[in-house]
C-alpha cells in the first residue's frame, strides 16, 4: 500500500491469525472510520463501491488489514477494520463462476477469465480465482476493469506440486494470455505466503515470498518452521 493508516490499536498488542479472512478475499464494510492521514479520493471510492481487499499484515484480535482501492493504479489505501465492520466476504474462489455485467465480457481480462473456466486444464487440480481489478469488479459489479487490464490470479497451492506441473500451468495460463491479448499474473498461495508461479517455475535456489509479516526470500516455501 502506498499509503497506511495508523493502526487503531496498540503498537504491541499481540497479532494473531485468523483463518476467515485470508489474503486478496474482498470485504463488504458497513464502515470504515476516517483515518487523519486520509486521502481525498478514499471516501469517493466507498461510495461509489464500498468493498476493501484483504492486504498482508499481521493485526489483532478484533481487526483485520485491508486496502482501499481508488479507479487510478496508485490510489492505494491501507487501513484497518474491525470485525464488526464487515458485512459479507467473497474469496477469489468464490468469484470464479460469477459473470461480469452485460457489454463488459469481451474485456481481454474476463475474456482470458473464461477461456480459462472453460478448457479442462491442469488448473482443476487446484483452488482459484481471480483476484485484482478482475476479482473487484466480480465482486462490487462496479465498473473497474480497463481493456489495458491484466488478470491477475490466485491459486492455492498447499501441498508441494511437481515442477512439470507447474510449468503445464505456466503453458496454459500464457496459452489463454496470447488469445485474449492480455497478460495473466499468477499468485501460488503457499503455507509460508504468496509466490509468484513464475519464480516457482524459474527453479530459482529462493524465491519471494509475500507473507503477514512482510515479504521475505526462502528455499522452500512448503516448509514453514
Amino acid at each position: 500500500m502506498r499509503v497506511c493508516a495508523a493502526p487503531p490499536f496498540a503498537a504491541d498488542a499481540p497479532r494473531v491469525a485468523d483463518a476467515r479472512w485470508r489474503a486478496h478475499d474482498l470485504l463488504r464494510v458497513l464502515r470504515i472510520p476516517c483515518a487523519h492521514n486520509e486521502t481525498e479520493w478514499v471516501r469517493a471510492a466507498l461510495e461509489r463501491a464500498p468493498w476493501a481487499v484483504v492486504r498482508r499484515a499481521e493485526a489483532p484480535a478484533g481487526f483485520v488489514a485491508a486496502g482501499v482501492r481508488g479507479s487510478a493504479r496508485d490510489q492505494r489505501f491501507g487501513t484497518w477494520l474491525h470485525h464488526q465492520d464487515i458485512e459479507a466476504v467473497c474469496s477469489p474462489e468464490d468469484l470464479l463462476q460469477r459473470e461480469p455485467q452485460a457489454g463488459r465480457s469481451t474485456l481481454p481480462a474476463f475474456a482470458a477469465l473464461t477461456l480459462l473456466r472453460e478448457r479442462v486444464s491442469p488448473l482443476r487440480e487446484f483452488a482459484w480465482g481471480p483476484t485484482g481489478s478482475t476479482g473487484f469488479e466480480l465482486a462490487s459489479g462496479v465498473a473497474t476493469l480497463s481493456a489495458t487490464s491484466d488478470l491477475d490470479l490466485l491459486i492455492r497451492l498447499p501441498e508441494r506440486s511437481e515442477a512439470a506441473l507447474l510449468r503445464s500451468l505456466a503453458d496454459v495460463l500464457a496459452h489463454a494470455a496470447a488469445r485474449a491479448g492480455t497478460r495473466v499474473d499468477a499468485q501460488m498461495e503457499t503455507p509460508a505466503g504468496g509466490v509468484a508461479l513464475a519464480e516457482l517455475v524459474a527453479g530459482k535456489p529462493r524465491v519471494l515470498v509475500r507473507a503477514n509479516d512482510g515479504p521475505r526470500f526462502v528455499a522452500d516455501p512448503w516448509l514453514t518452521s
